[in-house]
Order: C-alpha cells, then structure tokens, then sequence
C-alpha cells in the first residue's frame, strides 16, 4: 500500500474508550486478536471488568459490519499495587487485554492506545505501569523492562526420594481440606498477609478469588475444583495455603498420577515444609509439578535428590514494568546498603530522562534527585525497571551490552544498593 492509500486507510481507523454497550464487540474482537475460539462473555464478568475510559479499542469506519464500525483492536488498564522490595505497596496502571488483529497490524494501533494510556497514568499521579508480554520485542520500546521471573520444577518424586527428614515446622501445627466457601474467606486475608513479604506480587480483588472458586463464570477459563489445603500454627493461625488438582494416570497397573500445584502461599518456611510434606505424600503420585515459583525458593533443595528435579518448560520472564515518576518509585522501596550512584537515564517519551542522583541510607530508606554530576551508569528507562525490581544485575545487564558502566564498579556498586532480599516474583496473571 502506498503511502497516500495507507495514510486514507489511518483517517477511517478511531481509537477511543469503548462504551457499556459495545462490551460485546470488544469481546469478540479480542478473542481474535488473541487467535483463541470465541466464546460468549459471562455478562457479570465483563461488567465487573469494566471502567470507563479504561478499556479502549480502534474502529474501523470503512465497510462497518451491521452492528457498526469493525473493531480491530483491544486494550484495557486497571489501578493495581505492585509489592516493591521493602513490601511496600506501589501504586502501578496494569496494563491488559492488548490485542490488533492481524488484518491491522503495523499502523500505530497499539502505539496510539499505549502512549494514551501511559500519560493518562501520569497524570493521576501514577509511578509506574505494569503489564505481561506475551512478545519479548513488543514493549521494550514504550519503555517496559523484564521485572519479574516465573520459574517452575517438575519433580519426580521416586527419584527425588521425597523430603529430607527433620525439616524444621511449627510445633502442633496441623493442615487440613476445606471447601471452596473457606477458600474465600480465608484465602484473601492470609495473601494480603503473605504479600508484602514477595516483592513483585500484586492484588487479588474479590472476583479474583470467585473465579478461582468456581463462583463466577469466566469465558473460556477450564476451571475445576481440585484440592485446597491450609495450613494453622498451634493457636490456629492460618499461615499457608496450597491448592493442587491431580491427574488420574497409570504406566499399566501401577500408578503415575502428577500432582499440579496452582497456588502455593506460606507465610514462612517452616510452613512451606509442612506443605511440601504433604504434597509430597499423596498416594499414587509420580511427579509433583509446579509451573510457577519464585526463582530462588529452596524447594530442590529440600529433596534427599535435588537432581530429582528438573525445570518446568515454562521457565521465562512474566511481569514488565515500566517507570512513570522516579522520585515516587525509589522512595517507595527500601535498600540493602548506604551509598549514592548517579544515573543517565534515556526514556522514549522523554518522562523520566536525564541525570539521576540515587542516594541511599542505612537504615534502608532512599530517595533519587536530579543532578548535574557525572553519570556512572548509562541506561534506558526499561533496563532500570529490571533493577528497581531486582529482577537481573546491573553486572549482568553491563556484559550484555544492556546498560553501559561509565566510572569502573558502578555496576557492582548498583547491585549492592538495589539487591532485594527475595528474588521478585508474581504468581498470577492479569
């Protein structure tokens, strides 16, 4: 298409906010953006999702179908908290539901409705967006960097020959089933306990907890019931949670069932050993699965055979992050060492370019001001999202030619500042 067709073809595609009326359109048209069979949206489901001026589309005006305008692109956002290491709470724009359909591509659909979105986010006073790339080469170029990594283990459990013995737990603990209306009593009070203590965890709002329950419908989610375990302390203190489905499977007459793990929480690991235990002792399993865990969770090496276990295949970066206001975002987290870096920051829409004075105390605290000292670090804006979350070292970001190391030792440096406790982790998707 020439440049004058292609720039006729630009003037007749809309992008704007979608109303309540136009749910079902957008529905459809992000099933096909996502090359998934349609299926009719729950109505409950759509309408708890939606929030004007949230979930924007592109219409294209020419040929309308009978409804109206074809709708040829899908974006939404919501208001999130985002664990920063420290566990405090940031407040982030998330970013979902991004969709162009392939009759569309590579006319600045997606670049339109992100930039919109972004400086939307900003002006409510917004530090950072979050979102999760279903493409590596997509977001980097509105600024978003790898912020957390979802790493999974397969176990087989005869070679792994279970747990060591004498894992420490808690005296007179117990674990014990309960049906799916505990689920949601008890479920959303112990992970608002438990996240602050994962940095890069994020909400879960009631009909997070609905859906995973079986309460409300979603389309095109295969939900069944499975089995959830909570785990108590002596004075009935919940302080874990596991839930597990476990495939009915046989190598002739003897067993080989896996058990998956969907959603494990302990709040400490002397409660993740009791949960482990009990995974661990099911009858008639093989192998425990479990697709998501934090990157550094000692699980292998609670086994009498580490070598028992071996990487899920779904092994890879999950959550991005893109930083709107640095001052908001560093002060919000804390730091594991005292010391100052000047950083050169480069940002594609200009928001938080230029020189950057990141200063840290002893007591953990820490605040970045402009400055007109020498740099000792050159970065992008999204390099500097994956180490304001601890997702990967300044070392290594600087041997891949990710960020470049201007005063010798800086980037050591900057990974004594910003090493988190935990390795970030995010367990669901959004």
């Amino acid at each position: 298409m020439g440049n004058d067709a292609q720039h006729r073809a630009d003037q007749d595609i809309e992008i704007r906010p979608i109303t309540r009326d136009e749910l079902a359109v957008w529905d459809r048209s992000i099933s096909r953006g996502f090359m998934r069979p349609h299926v009719a949206p729950a109505t409950e489901w759509r309408e708890i999702q939606f929030e004007p001026g949230r979930m924007q589309a592109a219409f294209d005006h020419r040929d309308p179908a009978p409804e109206g305008p074809r709708c040829v692109a899908t974006f939404r956002s919501f208001d999130a908290e985002l664990t920063v290491p420290g566990g405090a709470r940031l407040p982030v724009d998330a970013v979902t539901g991004v969709t162009v359909n392939s009759t569309h591509t590579r006319r600045g659909l997606l670049s339109g409705m992100m930039r919109r979105d972004l400086a939307a986010a900003r002006e409510r006073g917004l530090p950072a967006a979050i979102l999760i790339a279903a493409e590596y080469n997509i977001y980097g170029r509105f600024g978003f960097g790898p912020a957390t990594r979802s790493t999974g283990w397969r176990v087989d459990v005869l070679r792994a020959r279970g747990l060591r013995a004498g894992l420490p737990v808690h005296d007179g603990h117990r674990i014990d089933f309960v049906t799916l209306d505990e689920v949601r009593k008890l479920g959303p009070e112990l992970y608002e306990r438990w996240r602050p203590t994962q940095p890069g965890a994020i909400g879960r709002p009631e009909h997070w907890w609905r859906v995973r329950t079986g309460d409300l419908e979603l389309p095109g989610f295969d939900w069944k019931e499975g089995f959830t375990a909570l785990h108590r302390t002596a004075d009935g203190t919940v302080t874990g949670l596991i839930n597990y489905t476990v495939d009915e499977k046989f190598d002739g007459a003897y067993p080989d069932c896996p058990l998956n793990v969907r959603d494990f929480l302990a709040l400490d690991q002397q409660t993740a050993n009791a949960l482990w235990a009990l995974a661990f002792s099911v009858d008639w399993v093989r192998h425990v699965v479990v697709p998501s865990l934090r990157p550094d969770d000692p699980l292998p090496l609670l086994l009498n055979d580490p070598r028992g276990a071996r990487p899920h295949e779904d092994d890879s970066d999950f959550t991005w992050l893109r930083l709107l206001d640095l001052p908001a975002a560093f002060a919000a987290r804390r730091y594991t060492a005292p010391g100052r870096l000047v950083l050169d920051v480069t940002d594609p829409e200009g928001w938080t370019s230029g020189r950057w004075a990141l200063e840290t105390a002893a007591d953990g605290t820490g605040r970045i001001t402009p400055t007109e000292d020498a740099a000792d670090l050159a970065l992008g804006v999204g390099a500097l999202g994956t180490l304001f979350q601890g997702a990967d070292t300044a070392t290594r970001l600087a041997a891949a030619a990710m960020l470049t190391e201007l005063t010798p030792g800086a980037a050591t440096r900057a990974d004594t500042l910003l090493r988190p406790e935990r390795t970030p982790w995010n367990p669901d998707s959004f």
